[in-house]
């Protein structure tokens, strides 16, 4: 099997647990930019910790960075923080199962993405994935029992679908940017590729969000230490999501990793009805079998 695959389904499952521990965060204790921060705060030591290991195991060297690296990672850094951030608000509005699974559009988007800024493209069976994972995704999209629902209208434009769409956007404009950070970087296998620029981007992350709570949100900080009992865990999680996600990125483009990374929501739908115990609906569950469907069009056609 690819490395790429079994890095991929890595990622999702720390992910879906880095969510839960978020989502803990966010309903109990912290604001929105406290769990975003919470998340990027505990991951960034243990990220640094794991490079460090890496170079000593391997005796490698850092890889080099050109300019073109601090581009990307700059901007997958910027969109991957604002991206976690519309996810964080989003569970405020939808249950857990279906705020993550709106954030799936930025399958679709990272490959029109990845098309403008590397060039690179998809294989049929794959786009024909990504189609039915949208469809999927528009299904999931309709507001709760209660709400208003108009049709297509009110599917695209409620503001849980808002949050969801920005999300997919910047995530699938972080996870380009990642793959052309991790190609940009200069010598090195491509697990020390991925772990510098992951090291580089929590960074930024920490440092850009840290300050930004310093002036407008001042006791989220002091909020976000003392819940280390629950960051801590979450920080360990989104370290190992992220290096396998970083990793994905270096060996396949991200189009390919966005569509199978779908497999997260088995993980998810699991969480929310055995743990959470939250309860969706017919349409909901149509949506995410079809999700399910695009995820195994890519995982058939991936194998030798």
């Amino acid at each position: 099997m690819p490395v790429w695959i079994i890095a991929t389904i890595l990622a999702a499952f720390f992910q879906n647990l880095r969510f839960l521990l978020q989502r803990h965060l966010k309903v109990t204790t912290l604001s929105t930019m406290g769990a975003t921060w919470a998340r990027f705060a505990f991951s960034m030591p243990l990220a640094a910790l794991a490079l460090a290991l890496w170079l000593g195991v391997t005796g490698q060297a850092l890889p080099s960075p050109t300019p073109a690296f601090w581009g990307y990672a700059l901007t997958g850094a910027i969109g991957q923080m604002l991206a976690t951030a519309c996810v964080v608000t989003l569970f405020g509005r939808r249950n857990f199962a279906v705020g993550v699974t709106l954030a799936k559009t930025d399958v679709i988007l990272s490959a029109l993405i990845g098309l403008v800024l590397l060039g690179e493209a998809v294989s049929l069976p794959v786009a024909l994935a990504i189609v039915v994972g949208f469809a999927g995704v528009m299904l999931l999209s309709d507001p709760p029992r209660g709400d208003v629902a108009l049709g297509l209208r009110a599917r695209l434009f409620n503001a849980a679908s808002g949050y969801g769409l920005l999300s997919g956007l910047l995530f699938g404009l972080s996870a380009v940017c990642y793959r052309g950070a991790t190609l940009s970087l200069e010598g090195g296998d491509d697990l020390l590729r991925a772990a510098t620029a992951l090291v580089v981007a929590t960074f930024v992350q920490t440092l850009t969000l840290g300050l930004w709570l310093a002036w407008r949100e001042a006791g989220q900080i002091g909020r976000v230490l003392a819940s280390w009992r629950v960051s801590g865990p979450m920080g360990l999680t989104s370290m190992l999501g992220s290096l396998a996600w970083f990793t994905a990125f270096a060996l396949q483009t991200a189009a390919y990793v966005k569509a199978l990374g779908q497999i997260e929501l088995v993980f998810t739908f699991l969480v929310s009805a055995f743990w959470l115990g939250e309860r969706s609906s017919a349409k909901e569950i149509a949506g995410a079998l079809l999700l399910v469907v695009s995820v195994l069009i890519i995982f058939l056609g991936a194998l030798p």
